[in-house]
């Protein structure tokens, strides 16, 4: 009961968040993504990711871990997708991104807090943080055949990460004014994610959705057997074990989308992907939970 009663009550707030937005959006009512977008990215993520760290007691050698974890899963994400990309004929550009960089960040941290508290969340910020840099670096790399890693030192996120790495390793101590400004900022981060990607999901113009849930059903299948082989091979367990298989398995992220949409590779059906791997994902969430938890 006790197992069922937290499975619950981590789909539920999620399922509400990520529905306020959809149906926000399909009533018509304004909502600046490109503006909440930034607020996101650029203030309330770089400040959750600087307080978590700054606050919660966690062994450096476990986050050092679990990065190394999150890279070794997306080469190997990347060395399969394109393996089988490659197989079935279909363009690397459009969909490898897709098969490589799961969402880890609009749903891997919500469910990543709910299920095993701020732990749980600094080590999904963990993983997090890498697959966004990853993303950001070899998404457009992959999509556009470009790199700019000048463009890549303006993100925000990745001053927030060197900067939550030296507290963490220096053992510094913040002031409680700045922890609790991080605080208040941070909270944004997570109902504002899951309030876009519901907005998002809503405007996605779909295609090919035969190949898309095809695609979908391998991101995530894909994404449990890695992180629960990787889990293994580590030797992880409770929450770093948990939180390694649930970012692992997380439906394409949407900034592949909007990468295909910059580039105008198709955009409609890396929408397909997106659409359809993130109901996926909701429906086989509590199987998904359950399999962590026991």
């Amino acid at each position: 009961m006790h197992l069922l009663s937290a499975i619950f009550n981590t789909v539920i707030p999620i399922f509400i968040c990520v529905s306020v937005g959809y149906i926000w959006a399909k009533r018509n009512v304004p909502y600046d993504t490109d503006m909440v977008t930034r607020l996101v990215t650029s203030v309330a993520v770089p400040c959750l990711i600087i307080e978590t760290f700054a606050t919660v007691n966690l062994n450096q050698d476990v986050l050092m871990q679990m990065g190394l974890a999150a890279l070794i899963s997306m080469a190997i994400f990347a060395i399969f997708a394109a393996c089988l990309l490659k197989i079935c004929k279909l363009d690397k550009k459009i969909y490898l991104p897709s098969m490589i960089f799961p969402n880890t960040g609009n749903i891997g941290l919500p469910i990543c807090m709910l299920i095993f508290g701020p732990t749980g969340l600094a080590l999904g910020i963990g993983y997090f943080t890498v697959s966004s840099v990853l993303g950001f670096i070899f998404g457009p790399a992959i999509t556009a055949g470009n790199m700019s890693i000048g463009g890549l030192l303006r993100v925000p996120l990745i001053w927030a990460a060197l900067g939550a790495i030296f507290i963490t390793i220096t053992d510094m101590e913040l002031p409680v004014w700045v922890v609790r400004s991080l605080k208040l900022l941070g909270t944004l981060a997570i109902p504002m994610m899951l309030i876009t990607l519901g907005t998002s999901l809503a405007d996605l113009k779909i295609d090919a959705l035969g190949r898309s849930a095809s695609l979908s059903v391998l991101r995530i299948g894909m994404g449990v057997v890695v992180g629960w082989g990787l889990a293994e091979l580590m030797a992880f367990e409770g929450a770093v074990r948990g939180v390694l298989i649930i970012q692992c398995a997380m439906p394409v992220a949407v900034f592949n989308y909007l990468f295909a949409q910059m580039y105008k590779l198709h955009p409609a059906e890396v929408a397909g992907t997106v659409f359809i791997s993130t109901l996926l994902s909701f429906l086989t969430l509590p199987a998904l939970l359950w399999f962590v938890l026991i």
